[in-house]
C-alpha cells in the first residue's frame, strides 16, 4: 500500500474534492456499507436500489443504479486498496477474484482526510484507461453528477 497519491494525469483524471460537514469514519462507513450506499450512491433523481459489497482486496462489488423509470443499470467492479477510513481503491477492469471486465472505464481512488472539526477532505479521482474516456465521462456530467452524490454522501455521513 502507498500513502501518496497517484500522480494526477490531466488528460484522463477527473477530480472532485469537497470538504464535508461529517466525521471521515462516517463518510468511509457510506462507501462501503450496502445499506448505507444505497441511501446516497446515485444523484437524484435516480436512485440505487441494489449493492453488493465484498470489502477486501480482490473482493468485488455490484452496485446498481435506476433512473426515474426503474430501469437498472448495474456497475461491477473490485477493490484495489482498503486503508480503513482513509483511502479506497477501486476499479472496474476487474469484476471480483480478479475476474476481466468486459470493457474497463476508470479506477476510483477515493481520499478520506481529517479537515478538523468532525470534518472531512473528501476527494474522489476517476482516473480513466483514456483520454477520450476522461472526456466522454465529463461530458456525461462527472462533476455534476459526482457533485450532488457528495452533497447526498455528506448529509448521509452527518446524521448516522
Amino acid at each position: 500500500m502507498s500513502d501518496a497519491l497517484p500522480t494526477e494525469d490531466t488528460d484522463r483524471d477527473l477530480v472532485l474534492t469537497r470538504v464535508l460537514n461529517a466525521p471521515r469514519d462516517k463518510v468511509y462507513q457510506c462507501w462501503t456499507q450496502p445499506e448505507l450506499i444505497v441511501q446516497w450512491f446515485a444523484p437524484k433523481p435516480w436512485s440505487t436500489p441494489k449493492a453488493v459489497v465484498d470489502l477486501r482486496v480482490g473482493g468485488g462489488n455490484v452496485i446498481t443504479m435506476a433512473d426515474e423509470a426503474g430501469n437498472e443499470y448495474p456497475n461491477a467492479g473490485q477493490y484495489l486498496e482498503i486503508v480503513p477510513n482513509e483511502r479506497l481503491v477501486f476499479t472496474d477492469a476487474f469484476t471480483g477474484d480478479w475476474a476481466p471486465s468486459a470493457k474497463p472505464f476508470f479506477t476510483g481512488v477515493l481520499t478520506f482526510e481529517d479537515a478538523g472539526e468532525g470534518k472531512t477532505k473528501y476527494t474522489a479521482i476517476a482516473r480513466h484507461w483514456t483520454a477520450e474516456d476522461a472526456e466522454n465521462h465529463k461530458k456525461m456530467g462527472f462533476h455534476e453528477g459526482w457533485g450532488l452524490c457528495a452533497a447526498q454522501l455528506e448529509e448521509l455521513a452527518a446524521r448516522i
